[in-house]
C-alpha cells in the first residue's frame, strides 16, 4: 500500500524552489514565498534545498515537502550522508531525497544503509538516480520513490535536451510497484504532459518555473 504522502503526489506537479549561492533570490523567506505561489498555481508538492529553506517552506505550505541538502560540487553532494538526511528530516521534510548513484559516499555508508537507517526513523526516501543501474540498486535498497533526477549528470547517460524519456520508460516498465518521478530538463508544459503520458507518478519542475535568471536568458537569446 502506497504511503498517503506519496499517494498525494500521484498525477501532479512538484515544483522545485531553489536558488544558487550568490543569487538575489537565495533567502529562505523568498523561497517560501515562491513555494506558496507555486501551490496557488496547482503544485501538489515542493522540493527545496537547505535546512533553512526546508523549515521556512514547511511552515507556509500544506503540501508535502521533499527536502535535500546540497553539500559540495562534485561526486555525491545531494544529501550525501546520513547526517545530512537526518537534518533534513528534523527541519521538517516529509520526504528525504538522496543521491542514489553507485558512487562512494563521503561517510563511507552505502546507499542501502542510509535507506535502512532512515526507514527505521520513520522517513520516506526518494532516490535521485543517474542511470537504470542506479534505479535497480535504489529499488533493491527499498527506496519509496525513484527518480530520473541525475540522468545526464553522472557520466553514465548522455545529457538529453529535454527529460530523459528513455530512462523514464525503462524505469516505469521494470519497477511497476515503485513510484517513478521524472525530474530534470522539463522546460515546457508539453514536456510535462509527455512524461506523464509515459507513466511518471509525478514530475518535478524547477528551472522553468522558479529560476527567473535562466528563464530570462531563454527569452533574451531570441533578441540576438
Amino acid at each position: 500500500m502506497t504511503h498517503p504522502i506519496i499517494e498525494s503526489l500521484r498525477g501532479g506537479l512538484v515544483v522545485s524552489c531553489q536558488a544558487y549561492p550568490g543569487e538575489p533570490l537565495r533567502h529562505p523567506e523568498t523561497m517560501a514565498q515562491m513555494a506558496q505561489a507555486a501551490v496557488l498555481g496547482g503544485a501538489v508538492g515542493i522540493r527545496c534545498q537547505g535546512l533553512a529553506d526546508i523549515a521556512a517552506i514547511k511552515g507556509q505550505v500544506g503540501v508535502p515537502v521533499i527536502g535535500i541538502w546540497k553539500d559540495g560540487h562534485e561526486g555525491v553532494f545531494i544529501t550525501p550522508t546520513l547526517r545530512h538526511a537526518r537534518c533534513c528530516m528534523t527541519a521538517g521534510a516529509d520526504i528525504i531525497a538522496l543521491d542514489a548513484t553507485r558512487r562512494p559516499r563521503p561517510d563511507g555508508l552505502t546507499y542501502a544503509q542510509n535507506v535502512e537507517a532512515l526507514h527505521s526513523e520513520g522517513a520516506l526516501v526518494m532516490a535521485d538516480c543517474g542511470s537504470f543501474e542506479d534505479a535497480r540498486m535504489a529499488v533493491d535498497a527499498g527506496s519509496d520513490i525513484i527518480s530520473t533526477t541525475l540522468s545526464g549528470y553522472t557520466g553514465e547517460r548522455e545529457k538529453t535536451t529535454g527529460p530523459d524519456i528513455e530512462l523514464l520508460e525503462r524505469m516505469v516498465a521494470t519497477f511497476p510497484h515503485t513510484p517513478v518521478i521524472c525530474e530534470g530538463r522539463i522546460h515546457t508544459p508539453q514536456d510535462l504532459k509527455l512524461v506523464m503520458d509515459k507513466g511518471a507518478w509525478c514530475a518535478v519542475v524547477g528551472t522553468a518555473i522558479t529560476h527567473p535568471t535562466t528563464i530570462t536568458s531563454w527569452f533574451a537569446q531570441q533578441c540576438k
